[in-house]
């Protein structure tokens, strides 16, 4: 009997490896369509925004949940819609950025408040979460990666042209950047045969 047992445990860590590797398999996928499409990513991320947010408004006229989190739910989507007007170019250190980095972790912090104090079947809470917390961020985090793609149109050195500016510059930041760096130092490298 004990040994049944310990092979589940082994069962469930090799599952948590194949749903780790493929969520990252699924991470890199999208990493690679925004950067292939961004301006239809931008178009998606907006039509998410915009439907979240009505989501917030039916959320207040349907369901008993407090205004102060709904307020703080559609200005938190009103600071998405501002990191999508310099949309690929995503700053990390912009206004927009930082304040709605400030409202997604005070919308986690009134959610799980307001959770321990009010009973909700476990669906609904997760629900919760994943459309009016997470799916627009997480659509931003992903197309992060779309930065190191975006040519540029000032240059901040005189001397020499735009593109040799450009790539003289180590702009290495990015979800994409990230997995391929885990690509080129995890995996090894295969060469080819010569006959």
């Amino acid at each position: 009997m004990w040994f049944l047992t310990y092979i589940s445990y082994f069962a469930i860590v090799v599952q948590l490896i194949f749903i780790t590797i493929a969520i990252a398999a699924g991470l890199y996928y999208l990493a690679e369509l925004v950067e292939e499409y961004s301006s239809v990513a931008k178009k998606c991320i907006w039509w998410t925004n915009t439907i979240v947010t009505v989501l917030y408004v039916l959320l207040w006229l349907f369901e008993n949940f407090p205004t102060f989190m709904i307020v703080f739910g559609i200005l938190a989507q009103i600071s998405h819609f501002f990191i999508l007007r310099h949309f690929p170019s995503v700053s990390l250190t912009s206004p927009e950025f930082i304040a709605s980095v400030v409202l997604l972790v005070l919308n986690h912090y009134f959610a799980f408040q307001y959770f321990a104090e009010v009973h909700y079947v476990f669906s609904e809470v997760m629900a919760y979460f994943v459309l009016w917390l997470w799916l627009v961020p997480f659509a931003l985090f992903v197309s992060l990666s779309a930065n190191d793609s975006v040519l540029p149109t000032v240059t901040e050195h005189s001397d020499g042209d735009v593109v040799s500016n450009y790539f003289s510059k180590k702009r290495k930041y990015g979800l994409l950047t990230f997995f391929n760096y885990a690509k080129e130092s995890l995996l090894p490298l295969r060469t080819k045969k010569v006959f």
